[in-house]
């Protein structure tokens, strides 16, 4: 696995006194799409609201949803694995940053397709 070290573009910082964020932004948008028709996966890192997940990140599909822990590990959830409702739950859960990891362990706890890392 390759990661993309993103933290040094400082998004949303002015660059010689000049605002360019609305740059920056579209860069972003140009290089998610160029990554995923390339079959880069990109993960987005867990808002983690609660300050007590073992969530580190997250990619979402259209019928899956992969979850890396802080341990590490990643694992592949998919429609088949968890069921469609499930995984969209995963998801809503996922983009708002807080109850994942308890939805994870009380509902699909060992309901994974695979165990990537």
């Amino acid at each position: 696995m390759q990661i993309l070290h993103t933290s040094d573009w400082h998004i949303g910082r002015a660059l010689y006194g000049r605002i360019i964020f609305d740059l920056q932004c579209s860069m972003v948008g140009v290089w998610q799409k160029s990554s995923r028709l390339k079959g880069v996966n990109i993960m987005e890192r867990y808002k983690n609201l609660g300050n007590d997940s073992g969530i580190s990140a997250y990619e979402i599909g259209d019928d899956y949803i992969k979850v890396q822990f802080r341990d590490g590990s990643l694992y592949l959830y998919n429609y088949g694995s968890a069921g469609s409702q499930n995984i969209e739950k995963m998801k809503e859960l996922a983009i708002a940053g807080k109850g994942l990891n308890s939805f994870i362990n009380r509902f699909v706890r060992k309901g994974y397709a695979s165990k990537l890392i």
